[in-house]
């Protein structure tokens, strides 16, 4: 009996010391979306799509233009058409009805292009930041001690009460002013 009492109190003890542990495990919170915009390399990343954008609009633009150039003039030479001329215009129309076919397939597959392209450019300049942004998140959340780090701008989180908000400490771990786009205080619900 008495063993059994002894191992019930080593279990006791053991579980109540888990609890204490699991309690004193510290929360933060901080808002990913802040931090990420408020970087400089953002404003950079983000003129950088925006020439690679309109270098591409750019591009499809002309090929329109060339297009609609091409269909008025297909559409003039209809005009022109008569019984005397009646074979020799239905032939150049039927070329010119081939290249305007062709000149929008070649359209369309610049668009989906451009599109891919815009998706490849956008990984590549905001992949990195990201890559340094949770980096920074980690290294205060170790420095610190938390145990777990909630993202507000996580739209499944929606409610929060306490913890310490670590936004500016990972600005400030990244070298970006604490008020720098500083954002709207965030409801709680």
């Amino acid at each position: 009996m008495r063993k059994l009492m002894n191992a019930f109190f080593i279990a006791a003890g053991l579980l109540f010391s888990a609890n204490i542990a699991n309690a004193q495990q510290k929360l933060a919170h901080l808002n990913s979306a802040d931090i990420i915009q408020a970087m400089p390399e953002v404003k950079t990343a983000q003129a950088t799509l925006e020439t690679f954008r309109k270098t591409k609009t750019t591009d499809i633009d002309k090929m329109i233009a060339e297009y609609q150039t091409k269909l008025q003039a297909a559409q003039a030479k209809e005009k022109t058409r008569s019984e005397a001329n009646k074979e020799t215009v239905d032939k150049e129309l039927q070329t010119a009805s081939i290249e305007l076919q062709d000149l929008q397939k070649r359209i369309e597959e610049a668009r989906n292009k451009a599109q891919q392209e815009m998706e490849q450019k956008n990984a590549e300049l905001f992949n990195p930041i990201q890559v340094k942004a949770d980096a920074a998140i980690k290294a205060v959340s170790k420095e610190k001690g938390y145990a777990y780090v909630f993202d507000t701008a996580n739209p499944a989180l929606v409610f929060f009460d306490g913890g310490e908000d670590i936004t500016a400490l990972v600005k400030t771990k990244l070298g970006i002013s604490a008020t720098a786009a500083a954002p709207a205080a965030a409801p709680k619900k």
